[in-house]
C-alpha cells in the first residue's frame, strides 16, 4: 500500500506521460477501465482446433528458440507463447495498452520509459514475472547470441534498471517517442529458460529448450518435419484482462509444414486444414475452387484493410562491385514491365509499389517541402542531385510510356557508366560480361522474374535465375552473399529506429541484419536519426518524406507490386469470425494482419 501510494505521488510529480497504455502522440482511444476491444466477440466460446499451414518456406524446424540467428523456429510460436509489456490494438496506430505491465510512466524529458507489473502476471511454469525477468530478456535479446536486429532498434536504450520487484525502468540515450512502444513491445521470457541443474546455458545454446513465456499457448504435441500443435492453457493469468478478452479462443492451433506451395494448396482443399492466405494472383484467381467450394465448406473472401501498402522490393546488394553505380541499378529497373506482369501475371489484381511510406501520411510525393529541403539540403552534392526535385516513381509502359523507350534510356545509364554491348553482351571497358545472380528458395518464383530477365537480355545483362533450399537461403541472406533477391518489407505508419537496421551504415557490416541493400550513406543515416528524434508529427513527417525520397532516387530497390486487401480463404463449416458492424464492414478490424486476427480472435463452431 505504501509503495502504491508512493507511486501515485510520483505520477502527480511528473508531467510527462502516465497511463494504462502509451500512445506515439498522446491519443489512445481506449479509456482506462476499457472492456474490451471493440473488434472481439466478448462471449466467443473456447474449444475446438485451428489447423493452419506454416507461413514459412521450411520443410521442417529445428529449434524453439525464434530469437537467435542460427536454424528455423516454428512459425507462430512467438506470439503465441511470449507476452509482452504493452500490447497493441487492431483499430488504431502507435499505440499499446498494459499487458504485463498495468501502467506506463514516461517522464517530461522522454529518458525513461518506467513500467509497473500486475501481480498476476505468471509464467507456464508458475512463477510470477517479475522485474528482473524483463531486464533479464532485454539484457539477452541485446547481447552477443541474439539476432542483431534487436541490437539495432534497442540502440537508444542505455540500460534498464529493476527498481523493485515489479517495477523496472528504460533508460533512453536520448528522448525518442517511440521508444517506450518498442521496448513496451518486447517479448519477456523467465530467467530459467535454458537453465539445466542451475547453471545457465548461453543463448544460442538454448535450442530445444521449451520456452517458459506467459503467453496464452503452450508447445503441445510435435511431429517433426510434419506438425506442431500449440495448446491453450486452462490457467492462462490474462484470460480475463481488458487486451486479451475474447481473443485466443481455440483449445489448439495445429501448424502443419507442407514442402511446396501446390501441396499446401491441395491440401487445403482436400480439407487437411481450415484457414490459408493467399498471395499468389494465379491461385486465387485460377485455382481456388472445387467440391467443399461449391458446397459452401470453404469460402474466400478479400477484406479490406487500411495497412500500409509496404515496399515489396527487388533488393539490389550494393556489396557487389556491378550494382554500386546508381545509374546501373536504374538501369535495371527501367527493364522492368511491371504493367505488362500485372495484366498477363497478376490479373490486375496489384498496385505499384511507389517508396518506402505507402497508405501512409509519410509518403513522399511531387516536389519537396521547404522542410523537406532543409534536411536535405546540407547533402547538396553527397547524394543524387534528383532527390531535390520530383519524387521518383517506378517506369511506366502504359500510355505515353513503353518498354523500348525504358529500354532506350537504360543503354544510354549504362553507356554513361561505362557499359557498352559487344559481341550480344554488356561488356566493361575491360571486356568483361555483366552478368548477375537472382537468388530464390522456391522454384516456383522463376516464372515471375523470367519477363525481366528477358528485358535484361534485350539490352545485354545477363540475369540467371538461382532457386536454394530454403536453409541455405536463409544463411546466404544472413551473410549478404548473393546479387538480387526479393523481399517483402511490411510498412508502417510510425516508422522510427528499425530503418536503422534497413538502411543504416552500421547496419551494413552486422551479420543478419536488415541491410540487405548493403547502403552506407551519412545522409540516410541522418534522415533516420531525425526521424526518430521527432518530436511531433510536424517534425516526423517531412523526414521521413526526406527518407522517401533518398532511398528512392538512390535506386537501391526496384519497387514490386502490393494489394490492399487480405486474400483468405477458411473452412465456414469448422470456423467463425466476429461479425460485420457499422463500425468494422467485414468485421476485421483496418490495421489488422489477417491471421493475426483469425488466430486472435476467431473461434471454432461447435
Amino acid at each position: 500500500m505504501r509503495f502504491l501510494l508512493s507511486l501515485c505521488l510520483s505520477l502527480l510529480a511528473l508531467p510527462g506521460w502516465a497511463a494504462h497504455g502509451y500512445a506515439l502522440w498522446g491519443d489512445l482511444k481506449y479509456p482506462a477501465e476499457f472492456a474490451h476491444f471493440d473488434y472481439v466477440r466478448v462471449d466467443a466460446p473456447k474449444g475446438g482446433e485451428l489447423r493452419l499451414v506454416s507461413n514459412q518456406r521450411i520443410s521442417t524446424f529445428d529449434k524453439y528458440n525464434p530469437f537467435t540467428m542460427r536454424g528455423s523456429a516454428p512459425a507462430y510460436l512467438s506470439g503465441l507463447m511470449f507476452d509482452s509489456l504493452l500490447a497493441g490494438s487492431m483499430d488504431e496506430t502507435g499505440s499499446a495498452y498494459g499487458l504485463l505491465a498495468q501502467d506506463v510512466v514516461v517522464p517530461d524529458d522522454g529518458l525513461s520509459a518506467t513500467f509497473r507489473l500486475r501481480p498476476q502476471a505468471r509464467f507456464h511454469n508458475g512463477d510470477p514475472v517479475l522485474a528482473a525477468d524483463v531486464k533479464h530478456s532485454y539484457d539477452t535479446l541485446v547481447g552477443p547470441y541474439a539476432t542483431p536486429a534487436y541490437k539495432t532498434i534497442l540502440h537508444d536504450v542505455a540500460g534498464v534498471d529493476v527498481l523493485d520487484e515489479r517495477t523496472v525502468r528504460f533508460r533512453f540515450r536520448q528522448p525518442n517517442r517511440e521508444l517506450p512502444l518498442t521496448v513496451g513491445g518486447l517479448p519477456v521470457f523467465s530467467r530459467k529458460w535454458g537453465v539445466e541443474n542451475g547453471v545457465a546455458k548461453t543463448f544460442d545454446k538454448v535450442v530445444m529448450d521449451i520456452p517458459i513465456g506467459s503467453g496464452p499457448y503452450r508447445i503441445g504435441p510435435v511431429v517433426f518435419g510434419r506438425d506442431i500443435t500449440y495448446v491453450r492453457d486452462p490457467g492462462y493469468w490474462a484470460r480475463d484482462l481488458n487486451v486479451r478478452r475474447g481473443a485466443y479462443n481455440f483449445d489448439r492451433i495445429t501448424v502443419k509444414i507442407y514442402k511446396d506451395n501446390t501441396a499446401q494448396l491441395e491440401a487445403f482443399k482436400a480439407g487437411e486444414f481450415d484457414l490459408m492466405m493467399f498471395y499468389s494472383a494465379g491461385d486465387w484467381a485460377r485455382r481456388v475452387t472445387g467440391k467443399r467450394f461449391d458446397s459452401g465448406e470453404l469460402v474466400k473472401v478479400e477484406f479490406k484493410h487500411s495497412l500500409p501498402s509496404g515496399f515489396q522490393s527487388y533488393v539490389l546488394n550494393t556489396r557487389r562491385p556491378l550494382l554500386q553505380d546508381v545509374r546501373v541499378r536504374e538501369a535495371l529497373g527501367l527493364a522492368m514491365d511491371y504493367e505488362w506482369m500485372n495484366r498477363q501475371m497478376f490479373y490486375n489484381s496489384y498496385q505499384r509499389v511507389t517508396g518506402l511510406f505507402g497508405n501512409t501520411e509519410c509518403a513522399a510525393s511531387g516536389m519537396p517541402s521547404p522542410q523537406e529541403l532543409a534536411l536535405l539540403e546540407p547533402w547538396r552534392g553527397k547524394v543524387p542531385d534528383s532527390v531535390f526535385g520530383p519524387m521518383a516513381v517506378p517506369p511506366r509502359t502504359d500510355g505515353d510510356a513503353s518498354l523500348r523507350g525504358n529500354l532506350r534510356k537504360a543503354k544510354a545509364l549504362l553507356n554513361a557508366a561505362g557499359w557498352s554491348v559487344r559481341d550480344g553482351k554488356l561488356r566493361n571497358a575491360k571486356g568483361e560480361a555483366f552478368v548477375l545472380e537472382y537468388l530464390d528458395s522456391r522454384e516456383t518464383g522463376a516464372r515471375v522474374v523470367s519477363p525481366w530477365i528477358r528485358n535484361l537480355e534485350k539490352i545485354g545483362i545477363t540475369l540467371n535465375y538461382r532457386a536454394v533450399d530454403f536453409a541455405l537461403y536463409q544463411q546466404r541472406l544472413q551473410k549478404f552473399n548473393f546479387d538480387i533477391t526479393s523481399i517483402n518489407y511490411p510498412g508502417t505508419n510510425n516508422p522510427g529506429q528499425e530503418y536503422a537496421d534497413l538502411f543504416g551504415s552500421k547496419a551494413a557490416d552486422m551479420e543478419d541484419s536488415g541491410n540487405l541493400a548493403g547502403v552506407k550513406s551519412p545522409a540516410i543515416d541522418a534522415l533516420v536519426a531525425d526521424m526518430v528524434g521527432a518530436k511531433s508529427k510536424d517534425q516526423l513527417l517531412p523526414a521521413c518524406r526526406a527518407l522517401d525520397r533518398l532511398v528512392s532516387h538512390e535506386h537501391l530497390l526496384i519497387p514490386q507490386w502490393t494489394a490492399s486487401t487480405h486474400r483468405m480463404a477458411y473452412n465456414a463449416w469448422r470456423l467463425a469470425r466476429p461479425a460485420p458492424s457499422k463500425q468494422y464492414p467485414q468485421g476485421m478490424p483496418p490495421y489488422a494482419q489477417g491471421l493475426d486476427w483469425a488466430i486472435g480472435t476467431w473461434w471454432a463452431k461447435p
